[in-house]
């Protein structure tokens, strides 16, 4: 697929499921490195978190979604609402392996008047269709957005991107009732649910399990799978893009904080990560090194 241009959908694309997978676990891959980066500018950061999720932010912005590369704005782009505000480091290393910020400025993440702050703005940056803050509102604004594309008649999705932590929001739960009140099969969520938050194991916070008989319950179309097994999120996105009974839909990625990382994945407080200045190359060789192995 290209970026300079609009992308197609999944359903829509016509080369093979193994061309597919592969360009997303590459664009996942950079991903990555692009998170190191722009953590060592900061030393400390969600750096666990962004290289949990970027099997998932790649299979969006690599598989998924319409958009223009050089014209973010574009009337017809399906939008991905970021709810999750502290995940930007992940969100601008798929902007900028899409094309749509210039990579070079990830070297300005989280510096003064930089277009890249550490939480997410959607008066700064390019790409980003909401601010994030507080927790619990990036679902009611996708579902508001849903209806109003709806209502143009226009054939743009939405895309949201939600924390497992953000799930013990009450808001949350009324937009899903209202997502399915409405029938917005042109709305997809995903949940990045790695078991963590700012204040433990998720679990011991407020447990939201069973999860996926939540969602069923609320009406919505649901798929569960490993969110760092690309060819099961592809066909998830897929199947949430074939549903054709006007559900919205939801896709609930059980991921590894750190992912792809061996010394990030077993660290301790591991929400908000201070990396010492001699670990970082250690990470990036980790990350190389596991990429070059399962290629072998």
């Amino acid at each position: 697929m290209t970026t300079t241009t609009a992308t197609t959908t999944a359903a829509e694309d016509t080369t093979s499921d193994a061309s597919r997978i592969a360009n997303v676990e590459q664009f996942a891959y950079r991903m990555r490195h692009n998170v190191l980066d722009m953590g060592e500018e900061q030393g400390q950061g969600y750096v666990g978190q962004a290289l949990g999720a970027a099997d998932i932010f790649a299979t969006v912005y690599a598989d998924q979604l319409r958009y223009r590369a050089d014209d973010p704005a574009w009337e017809g782009r399906d939008r991905f609402l970021l709810s999750t505000g502290h995940y930007a480091i992940g969100h601008y290393a798929a902007l900028a392996e899409a094309g749509i910020i210039p990579r070079s400025e990830l070297e300005t993440y989280g510096s003064d008047d930089s277009r890249l702050p550490m939480s997410a703005m959607s008066t700064y940056t390019p790409g980003m269709e909401i601010s994030g803050g507080s927790l619990g509102h990036g679902l009611t604004i996708a579902v508001g957005m849903a209806l109003g594309l709806r209502h143009q008649h226009s054939t743009a999705r939405v895309f949201n991107f939600l924390s497992d932590g953000e799930l013990d929001e009450g808001s949350t739960w009324e937009a899903a009732m209202g997502a399915h009140h409405h029938q917005l099969g042109n709305l997809t969520a995903m949940v990045d649910i790695n078991a963590l938050q700012a204040d433990g194991a998720t679990s011991t916070v407020l447990s939201t399990e069973p999860v996926h008989d939540k969602w069923a319950a609320c009406g919505w179309h649901v798929e569960r799978v490993d969110g760092n097994d690309v060819t099961a999120l592809v066909r998830a996105f897929d199947s949430a893009a074939a549903e054709s009974d006007g559900k919205p839909s939801i896709i609930l990625c059980d991921t590894r904080v750190g992912k792809g990382v061996p010394l990030l994945e077993t660290r301790e407080k591991a929400h908000f990560m201070r990396i010492d200045e001699h670990e970082w190359q250690i990470c990036r060789d980790q990350l190389t090194a596991g990429f070059d192995h399962k290629d072998a």
